[in-house]
């Protein structure tokens, strides 16, 4: 299956993407083939991509083709959306246990537009954490489980 949204097909891609977005969010947001919840996160950053160009490029990556990241990010739920700046990873406090990762798809562009235009306001004075600006009506809730190993 094809997404809309530009998409990284390896780690060295991903890495490059990271290594060299200056001054721009950088978004990559890991998905699975044939996921409904996938394809509408992908329709909503297709959308949105040209009104956040000037803050952000975003890429889709498949989650089950480049494991080392969904491993690196602890990414086992899809799909979900991780935010960088200047190669720095930047955090949510989403006000959920977990601020590494937006899980699951934003209910409207409008969203996803709101949370760029804070990580890159956030991100060009600094900071490497900022406060999620979404009604948390509108975040997943999901239960976090840590395996011992």
């Amino acid at each position: 299956m094809d997404y809309f949204s530009p998409k990284l097909a390896s780690k060295a891609e991903i890495d490059d993407a990271i290594r060299k977005t200056e001054d721009l969010v950088l978004v990559l947001s890991f998905v699975k083939d044939n996921d409904q919840t996938c394809l509408q996160l992908d329709n909503i950053l297709f959308k949105v991509g040209p009104e956040v160009a000037n803050m952000a490029r975003v890429y889709v990556v498949d989650a089950e083709k480049i494991p080392v990241y969904t491993r690196y990010f602890d990414i086992t739920l899809i799909p979900a959306t991780v935010f960088f700046f200047n190669a720095q990873h930047i955090k949510i406090d989403w006000g959920t246990p977990d601020h590494t990762k937006f899980i699951g798809s934003f209910k409207t562009k409008q969203d996803f537009i709101d949370v760029v235009e804070v990580v890159y306001r956030g991100a060009m004075k600094g900071k490497l954490k900022v406060t999620s600006p979404l009604d948390p009506n509108n975040i997943p809730k999901y239960q976090l489980v840590y395996k011992d190993i």
